[in-house]
């Protein structure tokens, strides 16, 4: 970083080998740059930039002076430092610093964007201006800073460290729309609490207390943790219904169909009947949507099921 005041000693390379009357390159080439006691660079970005008083001292054969070690509101901070202090990725900054508050404060330095350290660990997220009512979300011309198939896991761990954790919370430390943040904190919660549900035996409102969920927060995860558990059930009657089919040779493949969950309380899987064993069907007028859950012996079910149906030909 910059630190403050400093400003005005800031030099790039083609500063200090101008400094020296040789080319950028063939500094470099020399190792000086690597040499013990050169002045360490003040950034870690492509574009080094190095404190030219420290620089003057080395070069002149005299103690390297050291720089200020306290921070300072006015310190100069670049994209990495920058993300560093706000406690994200340097791409996640980069959408950060387009942000008017922090935009009209940039200093560039060397042809390097730099930021005052005040600007970049005070600054809020200017709140996306609305026509309608409804939640928060990102800063307006701020996109997600964190991918969509990388978040259930981001905010999985954020759970971790605090079960009490919200929609706006999620907000702020991802920048991603407040119903985006949303469902994802109440899918996982949902899915915690089905599991102790099933493991303790106990409500929805127990395995939110045991997981350290508040009240206020889990209504919705509350319900959908019911459908899942449900979903859950429901999976080893489908499957026996899907080996039974197999089994009676209807099916066209080698092994049994495999039973998928892919949320809440529905499970599903898909049977390709043999045309040899049956040539054709078609639906009649009685209903063959049911689902009410059929607790009798899976192929008796199915049996059941399929006399709404009749065969074109034999």
């Amino acid at each position: 970083m910059i630190r403050a005041g400093r400003q005005q000693w800031v030099r790039t390379l083609a500063d200090i080998a101008a400094q020296q009357g040789i080319a950028v390159q063939t500094l470099i080439n020399s190792g000086r740059l690597k040499a013990e006691g050169f002045p360490a660079p003040l950034n870690a970005g492509r574009t080094r930039l190095y404190d030219g008083e420290q620089v003057d001292a080395y070069l002149a054969g005299r103690p390297v002076p050291a720089l200020p070690t306290a921070d300072d509101d006015d310190d100069l901070l670049d994209r990495q430092e920058a993300a560093a202090l706000r406690g994200m990725d340097p791409q996640a900054w980069d959408r950060r610093k387009k942000d008017p508050a922090v935009r009209e404060h940039l200093v560039l330095v060397g042809g390097v964007e730099h930021w005052p350290r005040h600007i970049v660990r005070d600054h809020t997220p200017t709140p996306r201006r609305r026509t309608g009512t409804g939640g928060g979300g990102r800063p307006a011309g701020v996109g997600d800073q964190v991918p969509r198939d990388q978040l259930p896991a981001r905010v999985a761990q954020l759970l971790d460290d605090d079960p009490t954790v919200t929609a706006a919370g999620v907000t702020d430390r991802f920048g991603v729309h407040r119903n985006t943040a949303q469902a994802a904190l109440t899918a996982l919660r949902a899915e915690r609490m089905a599991d102790v549900m099933e493991q303790r035996g106990v409500t929805a409102a127990q395995a939110a207390a045991e997981l350290g969920y508040p009240a206020g927060l889990t209504r919705r995860a509350g319900i959908r943790a019911a459908a899942v558990l449900r979903g859950r059930q429901a999976r080893p009657y489908l499957a026996a219904v899907a080996r039974a089919l197999h089994a009676r040779g209807w099916t066209t493949a080698d092994t049994s169909p495999a039973v998928q969950h892919p949320e809440n309380d529905e499970c599903v899987a898909a049977l390709v009947l043999d045309s040899r064993i049956i040539p054709d069907l078609e639906e009649s007028s009685s209903s063959f949507s049911e689902t009410e859950f059929d607790r009798s012996h899976p192929i008796e079910a199915f049996t059941q099921r399929t006399q709404s149906f009749r065969l074109l030909s034999q």
